[in-house]
């Protein structure tokens, strides 16, 4: 089952998904190396030129998978709360952001309005870096005027997320496309 950028697992499916792809590469490699080595005698033959081409990929899967091996999906049970406690709200869960200068964990980001808000389990992830960097991309993009804040309290998060909710229910403005757009740019500047 393949679960979408954004999507609570994701981070879980890519580092499975890395891994298992790697494997398979490499375990190919090393069969065409010995089928060569059995059939001519020698490690000079064309399949051993197939193997060392092989490589690449096989090497780039190793590679995806040592850069999301630090992070970890967000646990189901904060995932479902905040499904509970934020319905109106547009969600993000699972992100690896990648910036010029650090690569920030951030577990779940709601969405309303004008207001993104993050929270972040990963106690390497600098809370006040992660949101200025998500506000400068926002304003890059001429969403000005964004309010970001990414939290490494959950209780905190959870707070604002309820409120931000409440907001939502009482002004009901419409602000979806608005904020499926800031989604995608969060997504896009994901791993």
């Amino acid at each position: 089952m393949k679960i979408e950028k954004g999507r609570p697992g994701y981070i879980r499916f890519r580092k499975t998904k890395y891994l298992l792809w790697a494997v398979i590469e490499f375990a190919v490699v090393i069969a065409l190396v010995v089928i060569g080595i059995v059939q001519s005698g020698s490690r000079m033959n064309l399949l051993t030129v197939v193997a060392v081409v092989g490589c690449l990929p096989a090497a780039k899967m190793l590679v995806e998978y040592i850069t999301m091996a630090p992070y970890q999906s967000i646990a189901s049970d904060k995932c479902k709360e905040i499904e509970e406690k934020a319905p109106l709200l547009t969600r993000v869960y699972d992100l690896v952001i990648t910036s010029p200068e650090k690569v920030m964990q951030v577990d779940a980001i709601v969405i309303s309005g004008h207001t993104v808000c993050g929270y972040t389990s990963n106690e390497k992830t600098d809370e006040t870096k992660a949101a200025r960097y998500i506000k400068e991309m926002l304003h890059n993009h001429k969403y000005e005027k964004v309010t970001v804040k990414v939290f490494h309290d959950y209780v905190a998060f959870l707070s604002r997320a309820e409120g931000m909710n409440s907001i939502a229910a009482i002004e009901k403005p419409d602000n979806r496309r608005r904020e499926r757009r800031i989604r995608h740019l969060l997504l896009t500047t994901s791993m």
